[in-house]
């Protein structure tokens, strides 16, 4: 699993409803810092700079690759955070039901109540689930992001490579970016439903 799988998998928690537009930025950031990992791109300033192209065993992560800017100048971090962000949680929750690790149940006794997703309890989701009991730091930390807290100390986490430190903060102002036009737009509805109401 990679950790964009992983943190989807975490998020899947009804206790901790998540937004899909966060989920999607901090998705795009945990494939952004698996391809660090991979050696597949390297990070310098707010850019990206990518690798050779990498031989990777994951559908998502491959398309992640892909669709890397290989020209200078390289795209900056927080363009493609929105850019591959788009609709990613969607497909990570496509891919993860193909791939038998996601199934529909129908919440409730009556056999047409609300449908929702849940896990499958798989070798993948298990590791997923340690993963985020042993509190590893960027699993953690974007998790922490999208606003899912778990057994957590309130220390925030050190990162050994400067280049994930980057990431993180990246999808940290994105996702603040985010909750600003969303204030935004509810006060501009607010006004326009106060305007109508006048007339």
């Amino acid at each position: 699993m990679t950790t964009a799988k992983d943190l989807f998998i975490i998020a899947m928690d009804p206790e901790r409803p998540v937004g899909q537009g966060d989920l999607s930025l901090a998705l795009a950031g945990a494939e952004l810092i698996d391809l660090i990992d991979a050696g597949a791109v390297a990070v310098d300033g707010d850019r990206i700079v990518p690798g050779a192209p990498p031989v990777l065993d994951d559908r998502l992560m491959s398309e992640a690759a892909a669709g890397l800017t290989r020209q200078p100048p390289y795209e900056r971090i927080e363009d493609w955070l929105w850019r591959r962000g788009r609709d990613l949680s969607a497909a990570y929750q496509a891919t993860l039901e193909e791939d038998g690790e996601l199934t529909r149940r129908r919440s409730g006794r009556l056999p047409f109540g609300p449908e929702r997703v849940e896990p499958v309890d798989t070798p993948a989701h298990r590791r997923s689930a340690e993963r985020w009991r042993e509190e590893e730091p960027v699993l953690a930390a974007l998790a922490s992001a999208v606003g899912i807290d778990g057994e957590q100390s309130g220390d925030e986490p050190g990162f050994d490579d400067e280049a994930v430190t980057t990431v993180v903060a990246v999808v940290h102002d994105a996702l603040m970016e985010l909750e600003a036009v969303r204030q935004r737009r509810s006060i501009e509805k607010a006004a326009f439903a106060n305007v109508w109401r006048g007339l």
